[in-house]
């Protein structure tokens, strides 16, 4: 597991095929990764304050599977901007359009080829 000091938050990451699900409101939710054939190496987040660094730095998520991510900061903004980076075939990391999210709400967060939702 890592642990790593954001802007505004800590979080903690664990790749893996959990399939427990979260509570946004209680500070931690489900990142899944929905593609069929890219591989999540990067999950940035901007409270307004600028971009996090990568908070899944030196791990791979691959099609299929999720990891757990959890904020330890006792108080910050539930509305953040994030963007996911994957793996490109040079080994290059390519990041999606930002999109906005209530991560207070999320308890499961959706990465898909062409589309990204939570619930």
């Amino acid at each position: 597991m890592l642990k790593r000091t954001l802007t505004t938050a800590a979080l903690l990451v664990a790749a893996s095929q959990a399939s427990a699900q979260g509570t946004g409101s209680e500070g931690y939710f489900q990142i899944y990764n929905d593609t069929a054939n890219n591989i999540l190496i990067g999950f940035y987040t901007n409270d307004g304050s600028g971009w996090s660094t990568n908070w899944i730095d030196g791990y791979e998520v691959d099609p299929g599977a999720s990891m757990q991510a959890e904020f330890f900061a006792p108080e910050g903004l539930c509305d953040q901007v994030f963007a996911a980076g994957w793996l490109a075939d040079n080994g290059d990391e390519i990041i999606d359009d930002p999109i906005a999210i209530d991560i207070c709400a999320a308890s499961n967060v959706y990465l898909g080829d062409n589309e990204i939702f939570y619930d």
